[in-house]
């Protein structure tokens, strides 16, 4: 088996989800080649270290440019804040490694264009941490899709909503709250939680042609955890967008962090001329579905457990009717970069795909500046 030498920057949330990720993937899943942890990455040489320990990494840096340079690491994995990925995505292009990169690609834009025409020069994979396409159900409503089981696509809708950041004492900035600070996040909800959304949404229904939105910052000014300073507060709070795509289909997507009693709420629902789907991340093994084609005297929604050895991903684990959960949605994202890689195939969704979320990021942002409608951009 072929080995591929992991360099993993970045030891939170993601750093773990990750790890697990590279650990789980060869257990599960054929491949041809085997993920080695071979360097964890973070400015704390002593939580560096900690979590090398626990996950199993056999060294640590502190500077991730000395981790690019290594002859030894084939892969950098991005999970550290948004305000690194470019340059790290550039430098590693520059040393011919492979890429994976958590979502957002990057602050806006003009950053993840440069990142593309980088790793697009130097030929090197890449994949970004569009992870929700891979949780079975998700895939089976792609599916159902492309066989045409739904028809034409007349509406969508989606939404994600949480309620972590409503007390106006919560300070910006830092290790933990970087998502609240709009140098290095680049913006709110917008690019933390609609750009899942809006990807999930491309994959599904195809390219969005535009957008008008609406965005809110609640709170105006928050302390700052690095200057100690009451500073302004750049990011959006709330974000609410009609769309429409370019099929011809409606949209509608709204995402707040001001959502009281929504951890992590977030849903979709595909309304076609033959059928309707809807899926909610907290019932995530199933899938529901009308079909207006069933008889009348049973037609209804119905709910599709979404566990049998003949749906997406799901002969690799356990027994028909035991679900799995969030994390194997990584695992599954890794299997497919290497199994990708074995064919010689294009691993999706890459840098390029990401690029065209991040424009419609972008767009909305710019629609809810000006009050109007907004063309999304084509990806250049």
């Amino acid at each position: 088996m072929k080995t591929i030498n992991v360099g993993l920057i970045g030891y939170g949330f993601m750093g773990r989800a990750h790890s697990n990720a590279f650990h789980k993937a060869n257990h599960f899943f054929d491949l041809e080649y085997r993920p080695v942890l071979k360097a964890i990455c973070a400015r704390d040489a002593a939580k560096a270290q900690a979590f090398a320990s626990q996950w199993g990494f056999e060294s640590v840096e502190t500077d991730w440019r000395q981790l690019v340079r290594r002859d030894d690491i084939d892969l950098i994995d991005i999970a550290s804040p948004n305000d690194t990925h470019r340059d790290i995505a550039l430098a590693a292009a520059k040393a011919g490694k492979m890429i994976l990169c958590e979502k957002p690609l990057a602050r806006d834009g003009i950053e993840a264009a440069t990142m593309v025409r980088a790793v697009e020069k130097a030929g090197v994979p890449t994949m970004v941490y569009y992870n929700y396409r891979r949780i079975p159900a998700v895939t089976l409503a792609k599916q159902l899709i492309d066989d045409g089981r739904l028809g034409r696509i007349f509406h969508y809708r989606a939404k994600f909503l949480q309620d972590w950041t409503i007390s106006k004492d919560l300070p910006q900035g830092g290790a933990s709250l970087w998502r609240l600070d709009v140098k290095v996040a680049g913006s709110g909800v917008t690019g933390d939680l609609l750009a899942h959304c809006i990807d999930t949404a491309i994959w599904l229904n195809g390219s969005l042609d535009q957008v008008n939105a609406m965005t809110e910052t609640f709170v105006k000014q928050r302390k700052h955890n690095l200057t100690g300073k009451v500073e302004k507060v750049g990011i959006d709070d709330a974000c609410a967008f009609l769309a429409r795509f370019k099929n011809g289909s409606l949209a509608t997507f709204e995402s707040t962090r001001y959502a009281r009693g929504h951890k992590a709420l977030y849903t979709f629902e595909i309304n076609g001329e033959n059928a309707s789907l809807f899926w909610d991340l907290h019932d995530l093994h199933r899938l529901q579905m009308f079909d207006h084609r069933d008889e009348g005297r049973l037609r209804g929604w119905r709910s599709i457990h979404v566990t049998d050895g003949d749906h997406p991903y799901m002969k690799q684990w356990w027994v028909p009717g035991l679900q799995i959960g969030f994390e194997h949605s990584f695992v599954h994202q890794v299997a497919d970069f290497l199994q990708a890689l074995a064919r010689k195939e294009r691993p999706r969704p890459d840098f390029r795909d990401a690029l065209e979320t991040q424009l419609v990021c972008d767009a909305v942002l710019k629609s809810a500046r000006s009050g109007r409608w907004t063309k999304v951009p084509a990806p250049k």
